[in-house]
């Protein structure tokens, strides 16, 4: 899943050597993903989907962002594999860099990119707030959904944004609108600003909140109606697991958009490096719709619960569960 196009007659046999070896890495590294963890990404982000919306009355804050999370992830799976097997990892590339293809899958990574940074920044958020206001319903369920709503509202407009920067960038010069937008740096900046410094800023302030809070015992945090202590886990191992999966795609789009802005131009040796760390960072992007719904099955108690309880359901039939129901009662 990988060509040395960039090397030429001049090039010496120790820097073919060093664009096969990593070009054999990065697809070694590929055909693990398509062949373990896409699948298994793919099955638990559909399981975790369709348990929880089949349990939408015991469902709780942090369930509906997980569950938005879950159905990003989704959306990067459908992405992965022909973003893996396209033309940056391959001989028999299927479009070009212009073709309507690769900027509609372009599109769409970034939009499941925002979905799922802002759903983790706004769980952060919303898990303070429960800690500090609990009963307040500020951070109920209702409203959660709502939120969920618009952060895929909200990733489509910047999503877009950044299309018009991709798609004037291949037009026809003689178009006036679009001949003063040709700049792929700018889509780019666009993209590291909103998709990852912001959010970062967000969960950093959350998380000093929520372990001053966490520092100070009240009578509250007896309270029944309070979230369960285990959430306060996952959503630190979630936090730093997204991070740490993106933070390297992140960097390597801000590397790229800087060279262009300053005009200097990565050739040899340096292009090819830079092309394998933004294959394996790209490659950790897609990770995280493979460990999110893991950890999330893991580390909720309420979920095996919730699976059972709907197995049993698909198992008894309706007169079964309607008496099974009795019972509960």
């Amino acid at each position: 899943m990988w060509s040395c196009v960039s090397s030429n007659e001049t090039d010496d046999s120790s820097d073919q050597w060093l664009c096969q070896d990593l070009g054999l890495i990065l697809s070694l590294s590929s055909l693990v993903y398509l062949i373990v963890c896409f699948p298994i990404g793919l099955c638990y982000n559909a399981l975790l989907v369709t348990v929880n919306l089949c349990n939408k009355v015991s469902m709780t804050m942090p369930d509906v962002y997980f569950v938005n999370i879950a159905i990003a992830g989704l959306v990067l799976n459908m992405v992965a594999p022909m973003q893996l097997l396209g033309p940056g990892y391959t001989h028999w590339a299927t479009w070009d860099f212009n073709n309507e293809v690769y900027i509609t899958l372009l599109i769409l990574f970034n939009i499941s990119s925002l979905v799922i940074m802002y759903s983790t920044t706004l769980l952060s958020l919303d898990y303070y707030i429960e800690r500090a206001l609990p009963r307040t319903y500020m951070s109920s369920v209702y409203n959660t959904k709502h939120v969920c709503g618009f952060i895929w509202g909200g990733a489509v407009l910047t999503s877009f944004s950044s299309l018009l920067f991709y798609v004037c960038n291949h037009v026809s010069t003689k178009i006036i609108e679009c001949s003063k937008m040709q700049n792929k740096e700018a889509a780019d900046a666009i993209m590291i600003f909103i998709g990852y410094v912001v959010p970062a800023i967000a969960v950093f302030y959350a998380l000093v909140l929520i372990l001053r809070i966490r520092k100070e015992s009240t009578p509250l945090d007896q309270d029944s109606g309070r979230l369960d202590p285990s959430v306060h886990r996952l959503l630190l191992v979630s936090v730093g697991v997204q991070f740490t999966l993106w933070t390297p795609y992140y960097a390597t789009l801000l590397v790229h958009t800087l060279s262009g802005i300053q005009g200097r131009h990565l050739h040899g040796q340096h292009l090819r490096m830079y092309y394998f760390v933004r294959g394996l960072s790209k490659l950790l992007a897609f990770s995280s719709s493979f460990a999110m719904p893991l950890m999330y099955r893991h580390m909720n108690k309420s979920f095996s619960r919730k699976l059972r309880r709907l197995l049993n359901k698909l198992h008894c039939g309706k007169q079964g569960c309607s008496q099974e129901r009795s019972a509960e009662q």
